[in-house]
């Protein structure tokens, strides 16, 4: 599903990342575990499209996006969460999800697909699917599974969920961790997931 060939980045005289290389089949996880700056969030930024790697190259489903667009690769079937969640607190829970589902899959998509697309990522993390339902009554672990939501109401093919545990303590850890298997075994989703620790 996913060939990455001698990936490297750059930043001045600052290699970031440096020759990596690996593969996934589709419905496997694989972890990227390493400290702050080890290049652990460049790779996801050049695997999503936000940094054009200076050398390399990383094959979707057999077809190069090495340098495409962020929006063209989730197009493509790749979701991504992020560190730092930056919801829309002007709109509800479920706004955010299916705003997300609306401009981040392929083809025209109607309002009612976004907004069954959003209610079903939504349940799967288990947030609430009320439209009145407001952002600023999530927490840090809500806030995560808003994250990553938002991503799955894209309906990826591979999943980046970067440092979906950052912040959240032990349990919330075990929660998320098997979150993200449940998530692998329902959609059948591949997902590549960057953490600095594992508890």
């Amino acid at each position: 599903m996913l060939r990455v060939e001698g990936l490297s980045k750059h930043f001045g005289g600052f290699t970031a990342v440096d020759n990596v290389e690996f593969s996934l089949e589709r419905g496997e996880i694989l972890g990227l575990i390493g400290p702050n700056g080890s290049g652990k969030s460049t790779i996801f930024n050049m695997l999503s499209g936000t940094l054009e790697p200076n050398a390399g190259s990383i094959k979707l489903d057999g077809k190069e996006i090495a340098g495409a667009s962020p929006h063209a690769i989730c197009v493509m079937g790749v979701g991504r969460t992020f560190q730092i969640p930056r919801p829309f607190r002007r709109l509800s829970i479920l706004e955010n999800a299916a705003l997300a589902g609306y401009y981040g899959r392929a083809g025209a998509v109607t309002r009612a697909e976004a907004w069954r697309s959003a209610e079903e990522a939504l349940e799967l993390v288990g947030l609430p699917t009320d439209a009145a339902a407001s952002v600023d009554m999530l927490g840090a672990a809500g806030l995560k599974k808003l994250e990553l939501a938002k991503a799955l109401a894209t309906k990826p093919s591979l999943l980046l969920a970067d440092e979906s545990l950052g912040g959240l303590d032990h349990s919330e850890m075990d929660q998320a961790a098997d979150m993200l298997k449940n998530i692998r075994d329902e959609l059948d989703v591949t997902i590549i997931w960057v953490e600095h620790i594992m508890g």
